[in-house]
């Protein structure tokens, strides 16, 4: 840990960041989109202590951030005619450009890329510190690795304090998110990250670009980040972020009885609400979107919400970069309340869930989901997730056939819980994804509703996503006599799976909806409480 200077933003506090800086020191500045981490972009040791005091991925490249154009001769090989437009048209501004870079820029900025991010900011701190300093800085935001981005200093104090070197004060940021990334390296002018300066404004100085496909979706596996802020979840608070399109009246009636949870809306809509809220601009202001977006991810934390739902912005302008950010901090996933609504079944086994389900979909034309089949597509015979589990797990859980050795890995991933955790973690996501994916498709179908069966609902979080959750339940005796029959197995044995499940009064009191799988509570009655709750959340 290092004694972190706090300065403010004078000659001689300026003067003593420029020569931390040219010491090889780290030093927390402001810039008009966030606060930076920077360091002498030319010393390969210095800038490997930003990955190091930010927890930052290896292969994630950083901006070099410049004071003029004789800079910029530094950093790069070759300047292309549209750099010189854009730079005359956006410089000093929220704007980076992509570029071969110069031999003097070491592989811990590129990230062993032959390419280079620049950018001159226009925040007058920043130009006064890189001139201070004399060199170019590299500089990412000044934040733990896959938090919020920092607007304040005091932001950057919570997560730096102790790893900086020292820390300017210059004020609040105004733009609010990180510069816009544009590559002109290529055939074609292509938009990496959006920012502030948005996809017309580049279109009015270069013509037709290109919009990278990681700017709305994540990077294929293996596929190599080219630009900052493309590969890996960022922007996320401790909470967990669900971003929810439709209109207000769906998503009141869905964030509605939500348990830990608030809401990111517009101006005027959070009172409506009923549960904690915290407003990011009015509904089409993009701009004002923008800069509160980062102080409200981090102002969830302090609310000790388990969940955030946030309102979908408009992707037109700087929206485009809002929704950029909302995506990754959500880790990509997004429901749609004007869509069909997702309700989830679960229970313990032996309850009599499948029954429901059947019921459900042959009497009132659900459509259901079951997610312990998704669970086995994913896990068929050579798929990328075979490999992500062999490399937690141990190759040899994967058979000489490319089968997976299920018995094996349910042995090694269910001994702790730190086991099931990595487990789950690499499976939630995908099982998650793939199951939204069907309920689109059940929408464009017409369905009005889909059940979504996963025994480890709860467990899983996949009930967050949710419309109402329904929990299916039977007595003991009752579920112990079905999975003897069903299953063919003992009742010692029977035992041993209902014992590895939450009991009944825990599923119970999770739940919204309680069905009485058993005599003497009739099925239909019991399944018509779904129906009832159905009609409040789609009227």
């Amino acid at each position: 840990m290092v004694e972190t200077k706090l300065l403010k933003y004078n000659s001689n506090d300026v003067a003593a960041a420029g020569e931390i800086l040219r010491g090889g020191g780290i030093v927390g500045i402001p810039t008009e989109t966030v606060y930076g981490l920077a360091a002498n972009a030319f010393d390969g040791a210095t800038v490997a202590k930003i990955f190091k005091a930010k927890g930052r991925p290896q292969d994630n490249p950083l901006i070099v951030h410049v004071c003029d154009m004789a800079q910029v001769e530094q950093v790069v090989s070759f300047i292309p005619e549209a750099a010189f437009a854009l730079a005359e048209r956006f410089w000093p501004g929220p704007l980076s450009i992509i570029m071969p870079k110069s031999s003097r820029i070491p592989d811990e900025v590129s990230c062993g890329l032959d390419t280079v991010a620049v950018r001159m900011p226009s925040h007058k701190a920043a130009l006064d510190i890189i001139r201070a300093a004399g060199v170019p800085l590299a500089a990412p935001s000044a934040n733990l690795s896959g938090s919020p981005s920092p607007t304040t200093a005091q932001h950057v104090i919570d997560d730096m304090s102790g790893k900086a070197d020292a820390i300017l004060d210059g004020g609040s940021c105004d733009v609010g998110v990180e510069s816009t990334v544009v590559s002109l390296v290529g055939d074609k002018p292509r938009l990496l990250r959006p920012g502030g300066i948005s996809v017309e404004q580049l279109e009015s100085v270069l013509g037709e670009i290109e919009i990278d496909s990681a700017v709305l979706a994540e990077l294929s596996p293996g596929q190599k980040a080219a630009s900052p802020g493309m590969k890996y979840k960022h922007y996320s608070p401790k909470c967990r972020v669900i971003i929810v399109k439709g209109s207000f009246d769906n998503f009141r009636r869905f964030v509605k009885n939500k348990k830990k949870s608030a809401a990111l809306c517009f101006d005027g809509e959070g009172e409506k609400l009923g549960i904690p809220f915290i407003e990011i601009g009015r509904e089409h202001d993009s701009s004002a979107q923008a800069h509160l977006l980062f102080e409200a991810l981090r102002e969830l934390d302090a609310m000790g919400v388990s969940t955030a739902y946030a309102r979908c912005p408009d992707t037109d302008g700087v929206g485009l970069a809002v929704i950029n950010r909302l995506l990754r901090a959500a880790a990509f996933t997004v429901i749609d309340v004007d869509g069909a609504a997702i309700i989830g079944l679960t229970g313990p086994t032996g309850s009599g869930k499948s029954t429901v389900a059947k019921y459900l979909t042959e009497k009132y034309g659900a459509a259901h989901i079951d997610c312990d089949l998704i669970a086995r597509e994913i896990m068929q015979k050579n798929s990328p997730v075979l490999f992500q589990l062999a490399e937690v797990f141990g190759e040899d859980i994967i058979k000489p056939d490319g089968e997976l050795d299920r018995g094996l890995l349910a042995s090694r991933a269910f001994a702790t819980k730190e086991g099931t955790k990595r487990l789950n973690s690499i499976t939630h996501p995908i099982i998650t994804s793939k199951a939204l994916a069907k309920v689109k498709d059940f929408t464009l179908e017409g369905k009005t509703a889909v059940l979504l069966d996963a025994a480890a609902i709860f467990e899983s979080k996949i009930d967050k996503l949710c419309a109402f959750t329904v929990v299916v339940t039977a007595p003991e005796e009752t579920r112990l006599d079905r999975i003897m029959f069903r299953d063919s197995i003992s009742r010692e044995k029977a035992l041993q799976r209902m014992n590895a499940q939450l009991s009944n009064a825990e599923y119970e009191a999770k739940a919204d909806v309680v069905i009485h799988n058993y005599a003497p509570f009739d099925l239909g009655a019991e399944t018509h409480k779904i129906i009832d709750r159905l009609k409040e959340i789609k009227p």
